[in-house]
């Protein structure tokens, strides 16, 4: 699979730039769901430090392409990671970049609230330091593209989410379990330091 992973790296030229200018293509066009795109990717570029040196390309990448499921021209099925994640397999994407955007910040999670987790399986969920450092970038970024703290940010969504939506249901789940993320990313930022 690591040779795969290299081939159809070898296919994208120039991987963040190519990333940066496929979110702007798909995203812009979304307002203020840009503005915290473009933020989330500065903050991935940030967190670096908390990954392997030869991911942290493949870390800035999933930022900038986290959320293009939300874009009409591929959102098929009202789920963001999932629609973002099966255009860039489609496309020939690097698998460790479509695997990021479909696990995106708690996506098994939602995929649970939605019915949706038997697609969600289509991309292997790897509980790694990728992950960890993109679940980071996005939930200590606001729709504003604001730095928050990761409680500021869950208190921020819950807010945004009617009681009975999914998203609003699975931050009630997901929010401490996913804590740890930032846990591991702090201890794995103060290693480096």
């Amino acid at each position: 699979m690591a040779n795969d992973a290299a081939t159809r790296r070898d296919r994208i030229d120039d991987l963040v730039p190519s990333a940066a200018a496929l979110a702007e293509r798909l995203v812009a066009p979304l307002g203020q769901r840009w503005v915290h795109v473009q933020a989330v990717a500065a903050r991935g570029a940030q967190l670096g430090p908390a990954v392997a040196v030869d991911e942290r390309e493949t870390l800035v990448a999933a930022a900038w392409l986290h959320d293009i499921g939300y874009s009409s021209e591929i959102n098929h099925t009202g789920f963001h990671p999932l629609d973002g994640a099966r255009f860039l397999q489609n496309a020939g994407w690097p698998e460790d970049v479509v695997n990021l955007v479909a696990h995106h910040s708690g996506a098994r999670f939602e995929a649970e609230q939605r019915g949706m987790s038997a697609e969600l399986e289509e991309f292997p969920f790897e509980d790694s330091p990728l992950l960890d450092a993109l679940v980071v970038a996005d939930l200590t970024t606001g729709p504003q593209g604001q730095l928050l703290a990761y409680d500021e940010r869950i208190a921020e969504i819950l807010k945004r989410y009617p009681q009975g939506d999914p998203v609003h249901k699975t931050w009630l789940i997901a929010a401490p379990i996913l804590k740890e993320s930032f846990r591991r990313v702090e201890s794995r930022l103060a290693e480096v330091r």
